[in-house]
Protein backbone atom coordinates (compact mmCIF):
# COMPACT_ATOMS: atom_id res chain seq x y z
CA UNK A 1 0.00 0.00 0.00
CA UNK A 2 2.80 2.25 0.69
CA UNK A 3 4.56 1.89 -2.49
CA UNK A 4 1.10 1.74 -4.24
CA UNK A 5 0.73 5.69 -2.43
CA UNK A 6 3.98 6.53 -3.83
CA UNK A 7 3.08 5.40 -7.90
CA UNK A 8 -0.15 7.16 -7.58
CA UNK A 9 -0.49 9.76 -4.98
CA UNK A 10 -3.34 7.77 -3.21
CA UNK A 11 -3.76 8.01 0.35
CA UNK A 12 -3.41 5.17 2.24
CA UNK A 13 -6.96 5.00 3.80
CA UNK A 14 -8.36 6.20 0.22
CA UNK A 15 -5.97 2.98 -1.26
CA UNK A 16 -8.16 0.66 1.66
CA UNK A 17 -11.85 2.57 1.40
CA UNK A 18 -11.28 1.98 -2.34
CA UNK A 19 -9.95 -1.98 -2.15
CA UNK A 20 -7.62 -0.39 -5.06
CA UNK A 21 -4.96 -2.46 -2.96
CA UNK A 22 -3.53 -5.51 -4.76
CA UNK A 23 -5.84 -8.60 -2.91
CA UNK A 24 -4.10 -10.91 -4.93
CA UNK A 25 -2.33 -12.62 -1.66
CA UNK A 26 -5.71 -11.89 -0.10
CA UNK A 27 -6.88 -8.66 1.63
CA UNK A 28 -4.43 -6.80 4.02
CA UNK A 29 -4.63 -7.61 7.72
CA UNK A 30 -6.05 -5.03 10.49
CA UNK A 31 -2.04 -5.05 11.30
CA UNK A 32 -0.92 -4.66 7.98
CA UNK A 33 -3.43 -1.34 7.69
CA UNK A 34 -2.77 -0.16 10.95
CA UNK A 35 1.08 -0.14 9.97
CA UNK A 36 0.44 1.40 6.24
CA UNK A 37 -1.81 4.56 7.95
CA UNK A 38 0.84 4.66 10.89
CA UNK A 39 3.86 4.92 8.59
CA UNK A 40 2.12 7.25 6.59
CA UNK A 41 1.00 9.95 9.70
CA UNK A 42 4.50 9.70 10.90
CA UNK A 43 6.33 10.18 7.05
CA UNK A 44 7.61 13.33 7.52
CA UNK A 45 9.55 12.13 11.31
CA UNK A 46 10.38 8.95 9.24
CA UNK A 47 12.00 10.39 6.09
CA UNK A 48 13.93 13.07 8.19
CA UNK A 49 15.63 10.02 10.19
CA UNK A 50 16.37 7.62 7.23
CA UNK A 51 17.70 10.82 5.27
CA UNK A 52 20.09 11.53 8.57
CA UNK A 53 21.31 7.59 8.61
CA UNK A 54 21.58 7.37 4.99
CA UNK A 55 24.92 8.67 4.52
CA UNK A 56 25.52 10.18 0.65
CA UNK A 57 21.99 9.04 -0.40
CA UNK A 58 19.08 11.30 -0.29
CA UNK A 59 15.67 9.47 0.20
CA UNK A 60 14.12 10.35 -3.32
CA UNK A 61 17.11 8.47 -5.01
CA UNK A 62 16.68 5.94 -3.33
CA UNK A 63 14.53 2.99 -5.46
CA UNK A 64 10.74 3.24 -4.75
CA UNK A 65 11.00 -0.24 -3.00
CA UNK A 66 13.65 0.22 -0.95
CA UNK A 67 12.71 3.52 -0.04
CA UNK A 68 9.22 2.20 1.37
CA UNK A 69 10.82 -1.19 3.12
CA UNK A 70 12.76 1.82 4.76
CA UNK A 71 9.83 3.37 6.12
CA UNK A 72 7.75 1.37 7.43
CA UNK A 73 10.72 -0.79 9.30
CA UNK A 74 11.49 2.53 10.94
CA UNK A 75 8.01 3.13 11.79
CA UNK A 76 8.22 -0.32 13.75
CA UNK A 77 11.23 0.18 15.48
CA UNK A 78 10.47 3.98 16.71
CA UNK A 79 6.38 3.75 16.87
CA UNK A 80 5.41 0.20 17.34
CA UNK A 81 6.18 -0.75 21.61
CA UNK A 82 7.44 -3.95 22.06
CA UNK A 83 8.95 -4.47 18.49
CA UNK A 84 12.27 -5.74 19.16
CA UNK A 85 15.01 -3.74 16.42
CA UNK A 86 15.92 -7.12 15.27
CA UNK A 87 12.70 -8.19 14.12
CA UNK A 88 11.47 -5.24 12.21
CA UNK A 89 15.09 -5.17 10.71
CA UNK A 90 14.98 -8.77 9.51
CA UNK A 91 11.10 -8.85 7.84
CA UNK A 92 12.85 -5.35 5.93
CA UNK A 93 15.62 -7.43 4.72
CA UNK A 94 13.73 -10.49 3.85
CA UNK A 95 11.06 -7.95 1.87
CA UNK A 96 14.38 -6.31 0.33
CA UNK A 97 15.67 -9.82 -1.09
CA UNK A 98 11.79 -10.81 -2.41
CA UNK A 99 11.46 -7.19 -3.84
CA UNK A 100 14.24 -5.26 -4.33
CA UNK A 101 17.25 -5.53 -6.35
CA UNK A 102 20.56 -7.28 -5.79
CA UNK A 103 22.25 -4.47 -3.45
CA UNK A 104 19.05 -3.84 -1.73
CA UNK A 105 19.06 -6.50 1.07
CA UNK A 106 22.74 -4.61 2.32
CA UNK A 107 21.40 -1.31 1.79
CA UNK A 108 18.23 -1.74 4.20
CA UNK A 109 20.08 -3.14 6.96
CA UNK A 110 22.74 -0.76 6.66
CA UNK A 111 20.90 1.71 7.23
CA UNK A 112 17.91 0.39 9.42
CA UNK A 113 21.08 -1.27 11.87
CA UNK A 114 22.63 2.03 12.24
CA UNK A 115 19.23 3.73 13.03
CA UNK A 116 18.58 0.98 15.79
CA UNK A 117 22.29 1.66 17.31
CA UNK A 118 21.88 5.48 17.39
CA UNK A 119 18.62 4.81 19.46
CA UNK A 120 20.03 2.09 21.26
CA UNK A 121 18.33 -0.89 20.38
CA UNK A 122 19.78 -4.52 20.51
CA UNK A 123 20.27 -5.85 17.44
CA UNK A 124 22.06 -9.08 17.36
CA UNK A 125 23.15 -10.90 13.84
CA UNK A 126 22.94 -7.66 11.58
CA UNK A 127 25.72 -5.67 10.15
CA UNK A 128 25.22 -2.52 12.49
CA UNK A 129 27.62 0.25 12.29
CA UNK A 130 29.16 -0.37 8.45
CA UNK A 131 28.15 2.04 5.85
CA UNK A 132 25.02 0.68 4.02
CA UNK A 133 25.95 -0.18 0.51
CA UNK A 134 24.87 2.01 -2.21
CA UNK A 135 20.97 0.54 -3.60
CA UNK A 136 23.38 -0.20 -6.65
CA UNK A 137 24.20 0.96 -9.94
CA UNK A 138 21.17 -0.69 -11.35
CA UNK A 139 19.34 1.80 -9.11
CA UNK A 140 17.74 3.72 -11.81
CA UNK A 141 16.57 0.38 -13.51
CA UNK A 142 15.20 -0.30 -10.44
CA UNK A 143 12.87 3.32 -9.81
CA UNK A 144 9.86 1.31 -11.21
CA UNK A 145 9.68 -1.85 -9.55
Amino acid sequence: MLYQREITGQDVRTIIDTRAYNDEDGEPSQYSRELALGTESNQDAIDAEIEATSQHWSLMRMPFVDRNILRLAVYEIVYEDGMPASVAINEAVELAKAYGGDDSPKFVNGVLGRIAEIRGAAVDNLVVGDEPAEPGSDANDREGV
